[in-house]
Protein backbone atom coordinates (compact mmCIF):
# COMPACT_ATOMS: atom_id res chain seq x y z
CA UNK A 1 0.00 0.00 0.00
CA UNK A 2 1.35 3.18 -0.33
CA UNK A 3 1.62 6.24 2.65
CA UNK A 4 0.12 8.52 3.31
CA UNK A 5 1.77 11.79 3.84
CA UNK A 6 1.08 15.22 4.93
CA UNK A 7 1.20 17.75 2.67
CA UNK A 8 4.62 19.12 2.19
CA UNK A 9 5.77 21.99 -0.25
CA UNK A 10 7.94 19.19 -1.79
CA UNK A 11 4.82 17.53 -3.07
CA UNK A 12 3.82 20.22 -5.27
CA UNK A 13 5.15 18.81 -8.80
CA UNK A 14 3.99 15.26 -7.92
CA UNK A 15 0.86 16.71 -6.87
CA UNK A 16 0.46 19.12 -9.80
CA UNK A 17 1.11 16.05 -12.36
CA UNK A 18 -1.36 14.13 -10.42
CA UNK A 19 -4.34 16.48 -10.43
CA UNK A 20 -3.09 17.10 -14.16
CA UNK A 21 -3.10 13.72 -15.00
CA UNK A 22 -6.46 13.07 -13.49
CA UNK A 23 -7.96 16.32 -14.62
CA UNK A 24 -11.44 14.85 -16.88
CA UNK A 25 -11.27 11.34 -14.85
CA UNK A 26 -12.29 13.14 -11.56
CA UNK A 27 -14.68 16.29 -13.54
CA UNK A 28 -16.84 13.06 -14.22
CA UNK A 29 -17.48 12.79 -10.51
CA UNK A 30 -16.64 15.93 -8.67
CA UNK A 31 -16.49 19.58 -9.67
CA UNK A 32 -14.04 20.57 -11.99
CA UNK A 33 -11.18 22.32 -10.24
CA UNK A 34 -11.12 25.13 -13.23
CA UNK A 35 -8.02 26.59 -15.22
CA UNK A 36 -7.02 29.09 -12.53
CA UNK A 37 -6.21 25.99 -10.39
CA UNK A 38 -3.56 24.88 -12.69
CA UNK A 39 -2.38 28.48 -13.48
CA UNK A 40 -1.70 29.02 -9.88
CA UNK A 41 -1.28 26.23 -8.31
CA UNK A 42 2.38 27.13 -6.67
CA UNK A 43 -0.05 30.33 -4.79
CA UNK A 44 -2.71 27.64 -3.65
CA UNK A 45 -0.06 25.16 -2.86
CA UNK A 46 1.62 28.11 -0.38
CA UNK A 47 -2.03 28.68 0.85
CA UNK A 48 -2.83 25.02 1.62
CA UNK A 49 -0.02 24.71 3.66
CA UNK A 50 -1.02 27.79 5.45
CA UNK A 51 -4.40 26.81 6.35
CA UNK A 52 -2.71 23.30 7.66
CA UNK A 53 -0.45 24.92 9.76
CA UNK A 54 -2.62 27.14 11.35
CA UNK A 55 -4.59 23.75 12.12
CA UNK A 56 -7.79 24.61 10.29
CA UNK A 57 -7.18 21.56 7.57
CA UNK A 58 -5.03 18.98 7.45
CA UNK A 59 -3.94 18.04 3.51
CA UNK A 60 -2.88 14.43 3.23
CA UNK A 61 -1.59 12.50 -0.22
CA UNK A 62 -1.33 8.98 -0.92
CA UNK A 63 2.48 8.22 -2.82
CA UNK A 64 3.22 4.99 -4.19
CA UNK A 65 6.41 3.56 -4.05
CA UNK A 66 7.77 5.54 -7.01
CA UNK A 67 7.41 8.85 -4.95
CA UNK A 68 4.07 9.00 -7.20
CA UNK A 69 0.63 10.93 -5.69
CA UNK A 70 -1.65 8.46 -6.29
CA UNK A 71 -4.54 10.13 -4.54
CA UNK A 72 -5.18 12.85 -2.27
CA UNK A 73 -7.33 12.43 1.20
CA UNK A 74 -8.15 15.85 3.23
CA UNK A 75 -9.44 16.94 6.50
CA UNK A 76 -10.94 20.53 5.97
CA UNK A 77 -12.84 22.92 8.53
CA UNK A 78 -11.74 21.38 11.47
CA UNK A 79 -13.46 22.81 14.34
CA UNK A 80 -15.18 21.66 17.70
CA UNK A 81 -13.66 18.08 17.19
CA UNK A 82 -14.83 17.10 13.77
CA UNK A 83 -13.76 17.99 9.79
CA UNK A 84 -15.21 17.64 6.51
CA UNK A 85 -13.09 14.35 4.84
CA UNK A 86 -12.51 14.70 0.93
CA UNK A 87 -10.27 12.10 -0.73
CA UNK A 88 -9.72 11.09 -4.40
CA UNK A 89 -7.93 8.57 -6.12
CA UNK A 90 -5.73 8.19 -9.69
CA UNK A 91 -7.61 7.02 -12.44
CA UNK A 92 -4.78 4.30 -12.59
CA UNK A 93 -5.22 3.39 -8.64
CA UNK A 94 -8.72 2.98 -9.03
CA UNK A 95 -10.68 -0.13 -8.06
CA UNK A 96 -8.35 -1.92 -5.73
CA UNK A 97 -9.52 -0.93 -2.53
CA UNK A 98 -6.97 1.91 -2.21
CA UNK A 99 -9.62 4.36 -1.21
CA UNK A 100 -11.48 2.50 1.13
CA UNK A 101 -7.95 1.61 2.86
CA UNK A 102 -7.07 5.76 2.87
CA UNK A 103 -10.24 6.10 4.38
CA UNK A 104 -10.20 4.24 7.37
CA UNK A 105 -6.64 5.39 7.57
CA UNK A 106 -7.41 8.62 7.77
CA UNK A 107 -10.30 8.04 10.04
CA UNK A 108 -7.74 6.62 12.63
CA UNK A 109 -5.04 9.66 12.01
CA UNK A 110 -8.53 11.91 12.59
CA UNK A 111 -9.09 10.16 15.94
CA UNK A 112 -5.29 9.69 17.34
CA UNK A 113 -3.11 12.71 15.49
CA UNK A 114 -5.53 15.42 15.67
CA UNK A 115 -8.16 14.30 18.38
CA UNK A 116 -11.25 14.75 16.34
CA UNK A 117 -14.72 12.48 17.72
CA UNK A 118 -16.41 12.76 14.02
CA UNK A 119 -16.05 13.43 10.24
CA UNK A 120 -18.28 14.58 7.96
CA UNK A 121 -18.66 13.58 3.61
CA UNK A 122 -21.00 13.65 1.22
CA UNK A 123 -21.35 12.07 -2.27
CA UNK A 124 -23.50 13.15 -4.92
CA UNK A 125 -25.90 10.44 -6.10
CA UNK A 126 -24.30 9.21 -9.52
CA UNK A 127 -21.07 8.40 -8.03
CA UNK A 128 -21.63 5.01 -6.30
CA UNK A 129 -18.01 4.51 -6.05
CA UNK A 130 -17.69 7.44 -3.47
CA UNK A 131 -20.70 6.12 -1.71
CA UNK A 132 -19.60 2.65 -1.36
CA UNK A 133 -16.32 3.74 0.34
CA UNK A 134 -17.85 5.99 2.87
CA UNK A 135 -20.40 2.83 4.02
CA UNK A 136 -17.95 0.62 4.08
CA UNK A 137 -15.50 3.29 6.21
CA UNK A 138 -18.33 2.88 8.60
CA UNK A 139 -20.15 6.21 7.35
CA UNK A 140 -23.49 6.58 7.79
CA UNK A 141 -25.71 8.51 5.49
CA UNK A 142 -27.64 11.49 7.26
CA UNK A 143 -29.08 13.77 5.70
CA UNK A 144 -29.45 14.77 1.67
CA UNK A 145 -27.57 17.93 -0.13
CA UNK A 146 -27.03 19.15 -3.72
CA UNK A 147 -23.37 19.20 -4.78
CA UNK A 148 -22.60 20.94 -8.05
CA UNK A 149 -26.10 21.30 -8.75
CA UNK A 150 -26.75 17.78 -8.35
CA UNK A 151 -28.18 15.25 -5.73
CA UNK A 152 -26.11 13.90 -2.78
CA UNK A 153 -26.17 12.34 0.05
CA UNK A 154 -24.10 13.63 3.73
CA UNK A 155 -22.76 10.91 5.63
CA UNK A 156 -21.65 11.29 9.30
CA UNK A 157 -18.48 8.82 10.60
CA UNK A 158 -18.66 9.16 14.59
CA UNK A 159 -14.56 8.33 15.55
CA UNK A 160 -15.28 7.01 18.76
CA UNK A 161 -13.98 3.46 17.99
CA UNK A 162 -10.84 4.65 17.95
CA UNK A 163 -10.63 5.58 21.49
CA UNK A 164 -11.06 3.40 24.85
CA UNK A 165 -13.79 4.43 27.07
CA UNK A 166 -11.76 6.48 29.54
CA UNK A 167 -11.25 9.10 26.46
CA UNK A 168 -7.37 8.35 25.67
CA UNK A 169 -6.95 7.05 22.27
CA UNK A 170 -6.62 3.45 21.39
CA UNK A 171 -3.40 1.81 20.23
Amino acid sequence: MPEIQLLRPAHAPALLAFEQENRAYFAASVPDRGDDYFARFDERHRALLAEQQAGVCYFHVLVGTDGEVLGRINLVDVADGGADLGYRIAERAAGRGLATWAVREICGLAAHRYGLTVLRAAARLDNAASRAVLARSGFTVVGETRLSGRPGLTYLRSLADFTSPDGATAT
